[in-house]
């Protein structure tokens, strides 16, 4: 088993783990991909030649709310870890079903936002304010549903018996862990720069 262990880690030279260290160089050029973003939105959010502008159609408490929730996704996550990590599959797979829930709850909070702003007159071509913000925001959502994903598939596999043994399991468990974190950091940044932080309106 030791073995089998040492094999399955593949160190590099750094020590690292070889798929832990490339989940470390994906976010890297993560934090580039919506660093471009959030530059060009704050290059554009004041270009309002029609429809609405920012201070008109935020509702920061209603946004407030849903990102707290998508925080508290963070907390069920880290319990998920570690229940895998003390070989508690039952505690893995409750966990993962609630930051699961949690996430799809913020994504239906974005779902119901974007479809007031639509109905408010903001699009996506109504002005590059509304592109800047679609993209930036809609990027994330996809971003979060591709990790609400990966969490369904981990709860798959602890059903099947396939994240045994636990070192291996609690890998998986901390590299899909170490994406959902940072989808909520890249959260808490666009929300302070998109919705808390004042325009020339």
């Amino acid at each position: 088993m030791a073995t089998h262990e040492a094999v399955a880690e593949h160190h590099t030279s750094t020590g690292l783990d070889n798929t832990k260290l490339a989940m470390w160089a994906f976010l890297g050029s993560e934090c580039l991909f919506f660093g471009s973003l959030i530059s060009t939105y704050l290059l554009y959010r004041n270009r309002v030649l029609s429809g609405p502008t920012p201070h008109e159609i935020y509702d920061i408490p209603y946004t407030s709310v849903s990102s707290f929730v998508l925080l508290m996704s963070s907390l069920t996550m880290v319990l998920a870890l570690a229940a895998i990590q003390r070989g508690d599959h039952r505690g893995l797979r409750v966990w993962l079903l609630a930051t699961a829930f949690l996430g799809m709850t913020f994504i239906g909070g974005q779902i119901y936002e974007f479809t007031v702003f639509v109905e408010e007159g903001l699009k996506l071509q109504t002005s590059t304010f509304g592109s800047s913000f679609f993209v930036l925001t809609g990027f994330h959502g996809a971003h979060v549903t591709v990790g609400i994903l990966m969490l369904l598939m981990l709860v798959g596999m602890s059903l099947a018996g396939r994240l045994d043994p636990a070192a291996e399991g609690a890998r998986k468990v901390e590299l899909i862990g170490l994406y959902w974190h940072f989808v909520d950091i890249v959260w808490i940044v666009i929300f302070m720069i998109v919705y808390l932080v004042p325009t020339n309106a």
